[in-house]
C-alpha cells in the first residue's frame, strides 16, 4: 500500500508538471528549439545514450520508463515536462538528479554521475536490497529514499565561494598515443565539498577538462608533450560552473604533503619544480611519460555560484571539511602541460 501511495504521488506530481510545462516551453524554448535536443539529453541521462527511432516512440518509453505512465500533452510540453523533472527543482521538489546524489551519498558515502541514471537506481537496489527491483524508475528511487530519509530529501540556496579548492583525481590515464587534441577527459572529485553545512559536491562528481596539445617524441631527444585545460565541475544539482588552476588549488597541492614526491601519483611536487613557462602546470621526466588513472590534482572556482545543497546532518559533520572560507578571486593558469 505504501508502495503504491507513492508511484501515485510520483505520477500526480508528473501529470501537473506536464501541464505547467505547457507555460513554460514557449520560454524554455523560445519555441524554436527542435524536440530531439531535449529528448537526446533526456535519454542520455537515463539510458546513458540516445535512443533511436520515431520520436513519440522514443518520448512514450522514457516516460513508462519513469514513471510507468505517459504523460498528457503535445511532444514539445512532455519533452519540457521531462526535463524539468530530471533536472530542476519544481514546486519546492528537488529534481531527480539531485535526490538520486543525495540518496547515493547516503548510502554509498560518494556519488555515481557518470553512471547512466537507470543503473545508478539498480546500484542503489542492490547496495540496499541486495538485488535491482521492478518497476518505474522514479518511484523505486522514491521508496529507496523512503527507506533512508523518512521526512524526504530537501535541498537549500547556498553560494559556494570564489577560490574554492576542490581535490580531484583523473579518471583514466592519459598518454600521447591514447588522446588527442580537444578531447574532453574526465576527473572525478575526491573528498566531499562542503559549504555553510550544505554538501554542495561529493566524491565522484565529475570534473571535465580539455586536452589543448598533444605532441609525439621529436627528433634531438624533444620530449612528447600533453597541454591540459580545467573546465567545469559538476555540482550536487548537477549544475556546473568553470574551474582552473589559480593561486589557493596550487597552495594546496603544495600542502598536500601525502602525495609530493611520488612521480606521477600527484602534480605537487611538480608545480614547485616545473620550469619557467609552466607555471600552474607540471613537467614529467624519466621513463614514466604518462598521466597515470589516479593522478591527483587540486583545482579551484572561478567565481562565486549559487547552487542547491543537501544539508548534512549535525551528527555527520565532523567526516566532512567544510570549505565556506571566502577568499578573493585572483589570477591563475588555467591548465596544467604536461612535458613527458
Amino acid at each position: 500500500m505504501k508502495r503504491i501511495a507513492v508511484i501515485t504521488a510520483v505520477i500526480f506530481f508528473l501529470v501537473l508538471q506536464a501541464h505547467a510545462g505547457r507555460a513554460s516551453a514557449a520560454d524554455d524554448n523560445g519555441g524554436d528549439r527542435p524536440p530531439l535536443v531535449g529528448l537526446e539529453k533526456v535519454e542520455s541521462i537515463v539510458y546513458g545514450a540516445p535512443g533511436s527511432g520515431g520520436l513519440l516512440l522514443r518520448l512514450s518509453k522514457i516516460e513508462r520508463d519513469l514513471f510507468g505512465m505517459e504523460l498528457p500533452g503535445s511532444l514539445t510540453e512532455r519533452q519540457t515536462a521531462l526535463e524539468n523533472f530530471v533536472e530542476k527543482e519544481n514546486s519546492g521538489q528537488p529534481s531527480l538528479l539531485f535526490k538520486a546524489a543525495v540518496a547515493e551519498w547516503v548510502t554509498l558515502r560518494r556519488v555515481n554521475t557518470s553512471l547512466p541514471f537507470a543503473e545508478r537506481v539498480d546500484e542503489l537496489e542492490r547496495t540496499l536490497e541486495g538485488e535491482p527491483q521492478t518497476g518505474p524508475l522514479s518511484a523505486r528511487l522514491e521508496r529507496i529514499i523512503s527507506k533512508l530519509m523518512p521526512n524526504g530529501v530537501t535541498s537549500e540556496a547556498v553560494t559556494v565561494p570564489a577560490s574554492t579548492v576542490i581535490k580531484s583525481k583523473f579518471v583514466n590515464t592519459l598518454t600521447v598515443r591514447n588522446v588527442k587534441k580537444d578531447d574532453v577527459v574526465a576527473l572525478e572529485v575526491v573528498e566531499d565539498c562542503v559549504s555553510g553545512g550544505m554538501l554542495v559536491a561529493a566524491r565522484g562528481n565529475r570534473l571535465f577538462a580539455c586536452v589543448t596539445k598533444v605532441k609525439l617524441p621529436r627528433s634531438f631527444g624533444r620530449p612528447s608533450e600533453i597541454g591540459v585545460e580545467f573546465q567545469d565541475i559538476e555540482f550536487l544539482d548537477g549544475t556546473t560552473t568553470h574551474v582552473f588552476i589559480g593561486p589557493e588549488s596550487k597552495k594546496a597541492m603544495e600542502l598536500d604533503s601525502a602525495t609530493i614526491g611520488a612521480a606521477g601519483a600527484s602534480v605537487a611536487g611538480a608545480v614547485l619544480l616545473g620550469p619557467v613557462g609552466l607555471a600552474g602546470g607540471f613537467l614529467v621526466r624519466g621513463s614514466d611519460k604518462q598521466i597515470k588513472e589516479g593522478t591527483q590534482v587540486f583545482v579551484e572556482t572561478a567565481e562565486a555560484y549559487g547552487v542547491k545543497g543537501y544539508r548534512i546532518p549535525a551528527l555527520e559533520l565532523p567526516n566532512v571539511i567544510d570549505t565556506d572560507v571566502p577568499s578573493s578571486p585572483s589570477g591563475g593558469e588555467s591548465g596544467v602541460d604536461v612535458a613527458e
